[in-house]
């Protein structure tokens, strides 16, 4: 959890945001530490997308502020230490004539340039980042060729390569089967743990990511719960966390985030 000593990754204080006169958002006040790893989860229309929006600069709060290590958000000009993945990822076009290799190359264009080969050192952080998702053995496999779960981890590959310090993923998992849904959590933990990167991860994935992540906050317009995910797995009453019934979004896979 956060410590006085560290400047936390993500710091939103009060943060409220309206279409017209109904509130999608109200005084929520969050923080990321460096080094954890936080489960956003709510249902449809809780103000999860809202909030990625505002955290990402996209729409400005009529309350409240955020800042990104330190920085007001409306003026951060760091993007390249924040990684990105989005739920629409795994809609990529299957038919799209690129291998592995090729697609996590794609992330390192923001530094180099569209039309820049790539050297040695380049070549060497695409093979690192593909290894780090565990996909070395589909390098040359093409895009198209791969399930929906092993396209996931070549995306994550992509936003890996540039050498983020947050990584921030929206419903990952809609479309993936529940075996490689365990997988790709113990792939997003051990980046984690081993790698020190902090990920802020938006699902509705209640139960099977709550044994993965550090912290769980719980957003349903306001901001439930915001602690250890043993606080919250130790807590007998979670519906109490969303307003309704905690069972409907446990086993809640399909769908697009609010």
């Amino acid at each position: 959890m956060f410590t006085d000593n560290k400047i936390p990754v993500v710091d939103i204080k009060n943060l409220s945001f309206r279409y017209g006169n109904q509130y999608v958002l109200e005084d929520v006040s969050m923080r990321l530490a460096p080094g954890a790893f936080l489960g956003l989860v709510g249902p449809n229309g809780s103000g999860k997308s809202t909030l990625l929006k505002s955290l990402l600069g996209l729409q400005q709060p009529q309350k409240g502020e955020i800042r990104l290590f330190g920085e007001k958000v409306e003026k951060y000009k760091g993007w390249d230490r924040i990684g990105y993945v989005s739920q629409k990822a795994n809609s990529f076009n299957a038919g799209f004539p690129a291998t592995v290799f090729e697609v996590v190359s794609m992330g390192l264009f923001g530094k180099k340039g569209l039309f820049r080969f790539l050297n040695r050192k380049d070549k060497q952080k695409v093979r690192e980042a593909i290894e780090w998702v565990g996909m070395t053995p589909y390098e040359k496999r093409n895009i198209g060729e791969l399930s929906g779960g092993q396209q996931q981890r070549v995306f994550i590959a992509r936003a890996l390569v540039s050498d983020p310090e947050l990584l921030i993923l929206d419903e990952p998992t809609v479309g993936v089967d529940a075996k490689s849904v365990q997988n790709f959590y113990t792939m997003l933990e051990g980046l984690n743990k081993e790698h020190g990167l902090t990920l802020l991860l938006v699902t509705h994935d209640v139960g099977a990511m709550t044994r993965h992540v550090t912290d769980v906050a719980c957003l349903n317009k306001f901001l439930h719960f915001h602690g250890s995910s043993k606080e919250f797995e130790a807590n007998q009453d979670l519906s109490a966390f969303y307003g309704h019934d905690v069972h409907l979004l446990t086993h809640e896979h399909g769908g697009h985030g609010s």
